[in-house]
């Protein structure tokens, strides 16, 4: 191996990208309530609402997944973060309900696509130490996460509006967008081509990820419509205000769970086994509890449970991505707007129709196509190599 320049911090700007993303995402989910109570919006309405943003990231790779492997990456990454900046600047200072839609819609677009290619571009960038780093990376959506809703339940009790979330995240995104502009177009390290373990010019394996993008389907439908809907269910199961601290709780945890996979990358199958089993049985404990408070500490293991799965599928899915990492990425990447955008929508259909604790337990069984999607990788490609 060798580093070309041992003062680079690019892979720092990677993962301040994720950390946007993490904090727009739970930012939007922290802010669901208010959004909805702004615009009076029944459980099923903010359902539809959060799926805008969602199918959005479905589509982001389908449009924008070859356009990123046969781009520098860095120039894609400039190209959305611009776009990023505007959309989040018209959030948040406009009224129009039509507008805030097609603002969320183009936020999804740049957030997802921003999420795949900052993958696929630390690992061409960093071949030798990716698998430690995609560890540290998926933690900064989790860190970002956690942080938001700390921050939008600060600034909504000092009177201010829930469109602040949007100011912050133009101004980061601008940050971001002037770090990769002040950044040297080249690869941070060069690993010795001969070393099988750093080759990537094996086959693209399209079985293979088909495979865990029905896991990050499945995980982040659920993800999603318990992390848009938690608040929601504090507030009207438990008549409780504990929503936005489960919701950061449910987060943080995840920051732990993923470096602890990033340093365990050799396991990752056996890891990726246990969150599958653990996330549904801890739901069903849940949807049974009468208690805010046991529900609150519930979320830390459901969130480390969680956390696991998305390093966990990118590990996996690298040796199986050739020289097709974004298009890879890509599609894992649609199959988590694909669930979140009926996962979520699903939410708030059962939520009006069975209560929200009824409605999350439901949505944990599909969890037992995942364990048969990774049980089938295990035998058509994991043993076989």
């Amino acid at each position: 191996m060798r580093t070309k320049d041992r003062n680079d911090f690019l892979w720092l700007v990677f993962f301040f990208i994720i950390f946007i993303n993490g904090f727009e995402a739970g930012g939007y989910q922290a802010s669901l309530l208010n959004i909805g109570n702004t615009y009076d919006l029944s459980t099923t309405t903010k359902g539809l609402f959060a799926s805008v943003e969602l199918f959005a990231t479905m589509l982001a790779p389908i449009l924008l997944g070859a356009w990123a492997d046969r781009t520098n990456k860095l120039k894609c990454i400039k190209i959305l973060l611009s776009i990023q900046v505007i959309a989040a600047l018209l959030i948040g200072l406009l009224t129009s309900k039509v507008l805030f839609v097609g603002g969320v819609f183009f936020l999804g677009l740049t957030t997802s696509a921003l999420q795949f290619i900052s993958i696929a571009a630390l690992a061409d960038y960093y071949p030798i130490s990716y698998h430690k780093k995609i560890g540290y990376l998926t933690s900064m959506y989790a860190l970002g996460a956690f942080v938001a809703p700390l921050v939008v339940a600060a600034y909504l009790n000092m009177g201010f509006s829930w469109k602040i979330l949007f100011i912050f995240l133009c101004i980061a995104s601008a940050v971001a967008l002037l770090d990769i502009v002040s950044s040297k177009n080249e690869f941070r390290e060069l690993a010795d081509t001969t070393t099988e373990e750093f080759t990537s010019a094996g086959p693209f394996i399209l079985a293979g990820i088909i495979m865990l993008c029905v896991v990050m389907c499945i995980y982040v439908g659920y993800e999603n419509g318990f992390a848009f809907f938690v608040d929601t269910l504090f507030a009207n199961e438990f008549k409780s205000a504990l929503g936005k601290y489960a919701l950061s709780l449910f987060w943080i945890v995840m920051i732990p769970s993923r470096v602890l996979v990033g340093h365990n990358a050799k396991h990752a199958y056996q890891i990726l086994i246990g969150a599958i089993v653990a996330i549904p049985s801890i739901t069903v404990l849940i949807a049974q509890l009468s208690s805010d408070v046991a529900v609150l500490l519930l979320c830390i293991p459901l969130g480390f449970a969680c956390g696991a799965i998305y390093p966990c599928v990118l590990n996996l899915a690298m040796p199986l991505s050739g020289n097709h990492k974004a298009t890879a990425t890509g599609l894992i990447t649609t199959a988590t707007g694909i669930g979140g955008v009926v996962f979520t929508a699903l939410t708030g259909y059962l939520g009006d129709m069975l209560g929200l604790r009824q409605a999350v337990m439901m949505l944990s069984a599909f969890f037992v196509l995942s364990l048969i999607s990774v049980i089938i990788l295990k035998i058509r490609w994991i043993k076989k190599d």
